[in-house]
């Protein structure tokens, strides 16, 4: 499942979805909406289940960026530095799973996570902390001086 899933209503004996047809052919204008996205994302993207959230600050020369990963264990995550591109990828597991338990209603998104970010200028070679409390993923970058 890819995180540009969505949940159609099913269509009812007459071949219709029980809206007026303006809304019906809204919902295939979306599901071509749908495949176009779902086609041209890049292919490791597309097994990604949901995008975390991200806030960006800057702070002198550094910048300062959170992720919100509730729930993500610290040794799920994964950090790749291409030139100006930071990608945060990795897993939030539902633990909380017992034998015979059945699900009543579900909002929270488990699986695998990915989201980048892009700077204006080139990242990899710069200095880098991170910290990880209360669900939030923290990461400093400081820049190299050119």
């Amino acid at each position: 499942m890819s995180g540009l899933d969505f949940l159609w209503i099913s269509e009812n004996n007459n071949g219709g979805f029980g809206f007026p047809l303006k809304y019906q052919k809204m919902t295939k204008k979306m599901r071509s909406l749908e495949s176009l996205l779902r086609d041209s994302m890049p292919s490791n993207s597309k097994e990604a289940c949901w995008r975390p959230p991200v806030d960006i600050y800057r702070a002198g020369p550094a910048w300062l960026v959170k992720f919100d990963l509730a729930g993500v264990r610290k040794e799920d995550i994964q950090v790749v530095l291409d030139g100006n591109r930071l990608t945060v990828r990795g897993v939030r597991r539902d633990m909380t799973i017992l034998d015979g338990q059945r699900a009543y209603s579900m909002e929270i998104a488990y699986n695998q996570f990915e989201r980048t970010v892009e700077f204006p200028t080139s990242i990899e070679s710069g200095r880098f902390a991170s910290d990880y409390r209360d669900g939030m993923f923290l990461l400093t970058i400081t820049p190299n001086k050119e």
